[in-house]
């Protein structure tokens, strides 16, 4: 079996439009998982330079699939460790959810593998 490891990843600035509305981090943080292939999502590190709580949501199919709650000026490490599979003709996206005017930069890195 092959497999092929994939990361979103960067530093992107941010600006909160409240904590109901998640807003994608940036187009760069997408991902389509090609119909045959599984993907599986290994960890997630993240880090926030505002001054509030922030929150990066791992979307599948614009559904929120998982919350990283990330501190004032805190950072994160959540091993997924095969959490579950996500099947091929899914998307796979990074968005945020922060108070309504904070400005900030975050920083996301989402391991994983297809196979």
């Amino acid at each position: 079996m092959i497999s092929q490891n994939l990361f979103l990843q960067g530093i992107y600035h941010f600006e909160g439009t409240g904590l109901e509305k998640p807003v994608p981090i940036h187009s760069e943080l997408s991902h389509f998982v090609p119909d045959g292939v599984v993907n599986q999502t290994l960890y997630f590190r993240g880090g926030n330079s505002s001054a509030e709580l922030i929150t990066v949501v791992l979307m599948r199919d614009r559904i929120p699939m998982r919350y990283f709650p990330i501190g004032a000026k805190g950072d994160v490490h959540v091993p997924l460790r095969v959490v579950e599979d996500i099947d091929g003709g899914s998307v796979i996206e990074l968005f945020v959810v922060a108070p309504a005017g904070v400005r900030g930069t975050v920083v996301v890195d989402l391991g994983m593998v297809e196979f």
